[in-house]
């Protein structure tokens, strides 16, 4: 059987952990897409060609603590917004997607161009001074010599390029729940999130 839940959101809306903690809870497979584009910026920040840096990936590209940093990450953002890269991702992840038992993707296009059809869609958003001290306290953790302002700044220029770009951009799907993040833990986010993909799940799809 096949289940696809598709999860989108701008950066440090909390998909990523909704989207792990949902996969968890029905036993289903996880792929952050956005590895998928951090890899690729990573490979073209060391010299590669784009477009070659997407069709060359190997699972190995998607391990390191480096693809969280800033650097990578406007270098996915910037990848992300040309085209032949999109489509020569698209069909890993499609077939990601169709796997048996079950599938979370999350990213900013899953709802609506690379799983469509998928089961259930989630939409995670927050207002942009949450996600900037989410984003903050996280990099901070890390080690990394950041200020509030400079990652509000960072997450600004990058929902533009992301909402702004030809290909693929940022937006909810006409027929995605919207979760807003902003006043809830992830504990409660967590929770609707699970509750919206049950509710579907038990009924057969």
């Amino acid at each position: 059987m096949t289940f696809t839940v598709a999860i989108d959101g701008p950066a440090a809306a909390g998909k990523g952990t909704i989207s792990r903690g949902v996969a968890a809870k029905f036993g289903f497979e996880h792929l952050d897409t956005g590895l998928l584009y951090r890899a690729t910026g990573r490979r073209v920040l060391r010299g590669d060609d784009p477009v070659t840096a997407a069709g060359a990936l190997q699972p190995e590209d998607l391990l390191g603590d480096d693809l969280r940093s800033g650097e990578v990450a406007q270098a996915a953002s910037r990848v992300a917004a040309i085209p032949a890269v999109r489509a020569a991702l698209v069909e890993f992840q499609r077939a990601f997607a169709r796997r048996a038992g079950g599938a979370v993707l999350d990213g900013r296009d899953i709802g609506t161009v690379i799983c469509p059809d998928a089961d259930v869609k989630l939409y995670v958003t927050a207002s942009d001074d949450v996600r900037a001290e989410r984003r903050f306290q996280e990099l901070r953790a890390a080690g990394a010599d950041v200020t509030l302002q400079s990652v509000l700044a960072d997450l600004a220029e990058r929902d533009a390029r992301d909402a702004g770009r030809d290909t693929a951009p940022t937006k909810q799907a006409e027929d995605a729940f919207l979760l807003d993040t902003s006043g809830m833990t992830i504990e409660a986010a967590l929770a609707k999130a699970v509750q919206v993909v049950g509710a579907v799940y038990s009924s057969g799809g």
